[in-house]
């Protein structure tokens, strides 16, 4: 019986970057995409420099121009486009072990929840287009004001390592859904799946030029792109440092639409009336410790009144006995590799600053051999701690004591961040009440929850700027809203 690691060693990777429908195989400028687990070389690809971006921007230049997308029929970009949703699910497993080998991730998580969700948004942009109206002002009859979305032209996405496929799905969806070409620069340390879409994308009838991958390197092929005087949009998923670098290589340069989707550091509140604290526990352990923690909402602080406590630690380190570690291609493993030696090495040094400033070490805390990463719980948590107030990114959550409600919302909102809450309580006004005070651009009612497809995700404060992913607000970053004043005595 094959195993995961058989079919990766099986596998026809990705040959290079894709422009306008041809690969570039690799030149003299490259990087290696490793294997988290064994730190075996996986693939080696382009780190395209300034002529591979101009080249990438000028096909989606001139396809846009073209019309041979833009142009279309919405319901015919919807036909390829869930055409393509169509081919990644039959190359589910395919997309999923690739997802796997260069991200760390438990491909168990890539076949059940990255896979089918990344062609679940394509798909539901796709179907959402050909359905949108646009609008007739109020106006005198001798007149007609006609209020009018079209694309804005060229997008380019910066993506995270975290989430590849989810991520790209969450901008490939609605940029070529509204007539857009693309050019994706995927992470350095996870490319091959974003480059696997793009030729499947190939294969169900988008046209060269229209979506294109660059590969390479943050401060070179990211920076280009944000710099690229003939990208007219940007959207990216990533840490809050990035985020303000590209926000300010569009503002010197032209002033190109840039929405950010940035970092978190999200706070569970567990109030005074709050109960099944086994069952908040089960919630709150997957909230922090899925995905090895590396997820902008993962719940890293929970702020917890002081009648629940120390029932809720106790219930939450008891946890941690369900979630193995190992091979992320072993079905059984549940907490996969870090990504990298660099994130593996930031994490240790914030968990040792915890335990230096004081904070109570209840379970885990160190390495577990190689890149992997004990499940870790912090008691005795105070406001000031560095591991309060940053993002660790990792399997590692900080429990917080608080003395009555009001309070716990309050040290919630003490971060820079908002990007997602998670709230318990069974009161309802509470759960009204105190869900409008939270500070985050998700909040979840007795659940961990970043909403679905269809609600608009994005944050508060240093976690977000310039718009949304997900529902039809996502459309908005990817559109420009034109007046057509129509003179009837002209």
């Amino acid at each position: 019986m094959k195993t995961y690691r058989d079919i990766a060693a099986a596998l026809a990777l990705p040959r290079g970057a894709l422009i306008d429908g041809d690969w570039l195989e690799p030149g003299a400028d490259t990087f290696a995409s490793l294997d988290p687990f064994t730190g075996a070389e996986i693939a080696r690809l382009p780190a395209c420099g300034l002529p591979e971006v101009d080249r990438a921007v000028a096909a989606a230049r001139r396809s846009f121009e073209a019309g041979v997308w833009s142009g279309l029929h919405p319901a015919e970009r919807k036909g390829i486009l869930c055409r393509l949703a169509d081919l990644i699910l039959h190359h589910a497993e395919e997309l999923a072990v690739l997802e796997a080998l260069d991200a760390g991730k438990p491909v168990a998580d890539c076949l059940g929840i990255d896979v089918p969700e990344t062609a679940k948004a394509i798909r539901w942009h796709a179907e959402a287009q050909d359905k949108l109206y646009d609008q007739i002002a109020p106006s005198a009859p001798n007149a007609v004001g006609l209020i009018v979305r079209e694309p804005v032209g060229v997008v380019a996405a910066v993506l995270p390592w975290n989430f590849p496929l989810m991520m790209l799905a969450w901008k490939l969806g609605p940029a070529l859904a509204t007539g857009n070409s693309l050019v994706v620069k995927p992470a350095e340390n996870t490319s091959l799946s974003t480059l696997r879409v793009a030729e499947l994308a190939l294969e169900a009838g988008v046209p060269p030029g229209v979506f294109s991958v660059v590969t390479g390197l943050g401060g070179v092929t990211g920076e280009a792109l944000a710099r690229h005087m003939d990208v007219d949009a940007i959207t990216f998923t990533g840490s809050t440092a990035v985020g303000r670098r590209i926000l300010e290589a569009a503002a010197q340069t032209n002033l190109k639409e840039v929405c950010l989707e940035m970092g978190g550091k999200s706070a569970a509140v567990v109030l005074s009336d709050a109960d099944q604290i086994e069952r908040i526990a089960a919630i709150q352990a997957n909230a922090i410790f899925w995905n090895m923690g590396e997820n902008c909402t993962a719940n890293s602080r929970i702020i917890v009144h002081k009648d629940r406590h120390d029932d809720l630690v106790a219930a939450l380190a008891a946890q941690t006995a369900d979630w193995a570690l190992g091979d992320q291609l072993d079905e059984g493993t549940r907490l996969g590799p870090l990504v990298s030696d660099t994130h593996f090495k930031k994490v240790t040094g914030l968990v040792d600053r915890g335990k230096a400033q004081g904070a109570r070490v209840v379970t885990g805390g160190q390495g577990a051999g190689g890149l992997l990463f004990q499940p870790t719980i912090f008691a005795d948590v105070s406001a000031e701690m560095d591991i309060f107030q940053q993002e660790i990114f990792g399997p590692v959550v900080s429990v917080t004591k608080a003395d009555s409600d009001e309070e716990a919302v309050a040290l919630a909102n003490q971060s820079d961040y908002g990007l997602a809450a998670t709230l318990y309580t069974r009161d309802i006004g509470k759960a009204h009440r105190y869900a409008r005070k939270l500070r985050a651009g998700t909040v979840g009612v007795n659940a961990y929850s970043e909403g679905e497809i269809s609600t608009p995700f994005g944050g508060f404060k240093a976690s977000g700027f310039g718009g949304r992913d997900n529902g039809i607000h996502a459309h908005d970053q990817y559109t420009e809203l034109k007046t057509i004043w129509i003179d009837l005595d002209g």
